[in-house]
């Protein structure tokens, strides 16, 4: 009998175009729950609480929210939330949000709401989880079933999902006509097809800069605005995968203090999503003063460089996390793959078991892992 073949972080990687259009097509279903939370309870902002990965997706699509839903966005750890941040208002929507929905942190963060008389909103990719059965609301983000531990297509489709949210309840409030929200889809599509080309063209990058990407001990990622989060998921991604030490900075933040240990051997990757470009582009050059590892990931086609990634689109600056996360993903996959680092050091497992951070039920549940890392 053939073996059949173990699903990678890399086929979840690729899945995720197929699952943008698919969750733009049927986003009036996926956001109905939250949508009518929201106009009901005549909310002005809303706290996330999430972390990792979850907590990443939600900063790639805080911009989105706050432009189009005009509303302010909070993005909070369950366990500040818990321990230190719980002083929102009857004014804050309440969104937990946990992909697996078995998280520790993320079912204590439920409990602080209720203590408080408030509704708890939870957001994840399984309904029959313990999140969804002690949320008063409930939405699945419409992430599939991913097992892999590194988390990818959850990420994006988290981010997907607050932005279509964010369309939903602006045309519902009368901030977005129907024109413009048939046009804000049709953006939504642009985005899959630049995410495709990204993951598509990123192998030739590895290829040519194998030498530099193989030899990172330590790295910078950098971005602003929506970008923010996708420097720090890359910088995530790197840390989980690659095992290097990697930092996130906002980026003219990097030039104020962090880049003052950098020698020739730091890696350095800067993102340009269309705001700041100048300044962004200027600190690239900059950078190469003191390494030949510096990177810039673009959607300027005028930009020609030999460490320029491009995807080239004109789509508004807080929509293009979707075009650029393939590019850190796609590196941590294959530059971990081909170091053969997926192996952690075995005290590491026992820390794990020493302050877990799942239920007991998630051994059970459709997102049991098959390798190391965090489900958020």
């Amino acid at each position: 009998m053939e073996k059949e073949k173990k699903v990678t972080m890399q086929d979840y990687i690729a899945s995720c175009p197929e699952f943008i259009r698919k969750n733009v097509a049927s986003s009036e279903e996926l956001t109905a729950p939250f949508v009518k939370e929201y106009l009901e309870g005549g909310y002005e902002s809303i706290w996330i609480i999430a972390c990792g990965s979850s907590s990443n997706g939600s900063l790639c699509a805080r911009q989105f929210i706050r432009r189009h839903l005009k509303c302010e966005v909070k993005i909070v750890t369950p366990f500040q939330f818990v321990a230190s941040e719980h002083d929102f208002t009857d004014k804050d929507m309440l969104v937990v949000v946990s992909q697996s929905g078995y998280s520790l942190n993320a079912l204590d963060a439920v409990k602080v709401i209720h203590q408080a008389g408030r509704r708890a909103l939870g957001l994840t990719g399984d309904l029959n989880s313990d999140l969804a059965k002690e949320c008063d609301v409930v939405a699945n983000y419409g992430v599939g079933r991913e097992t892999v531990g590194y988390v990818t297509r959850g990420v994006t489709t988290l981010a997907l999902f607050f932005m279509l949210f964010a369309v939903d309840a602006a045309f519902k409030k009368g901030l977005k006509t129907a024109e413009e929200v048939q046009q804000m889809r049709q953006q939504f599509f642009i985005a899959a097809d630049c995410n495709e080309k990204a993951y598509v063209s990123v192998e030739a990058f590895i290829t040519k800069h194998f030498r530099g990407l193989s030899g990172m001990t330590n790295a910078y990622v950098c971005g602003v605005g929506a970008n923010i989060g996708t420097a720090s998921e890359g910088a995530l991604k790197f840390g989980e995968t690659i095992s290097i030490p990697t930092g996130v900075y906002e980026i003219e933040e990097y030039i104020h203090g962090p880049n003052i240990q950098m020698t020739p051997r730091y890696s350095v990757f800067l993102i340009d999503g269309g705001e700041g470009s100048q300044r962004i582009q200027q600190i690239f050059e900059a950078t190469k003063i003191v390494t030949p590892n510096v990177y810039l990931i673009t959607n300027d086609s005028s930009y020609i460089d030999d460490n320029v990634f491009c995807v080239p689109s004109d789509l508004p600056e807080e929509m293009t996390p979707l075009c650029f996360l393939p590019f850190f993903q796609t590196i941590a996959y294959r530059i971990t793959e081909e170091l053969n680092r997926w192996d952690k050091h075995p005290l590491q497992r026992k820390m794990e078991k020493a302050c877990s951070s799942k239920s007991q039920n998630y051994i059970n549940s459709p997102f049991s892992e098959d390798t190391p890392g965090r489900r958020r």
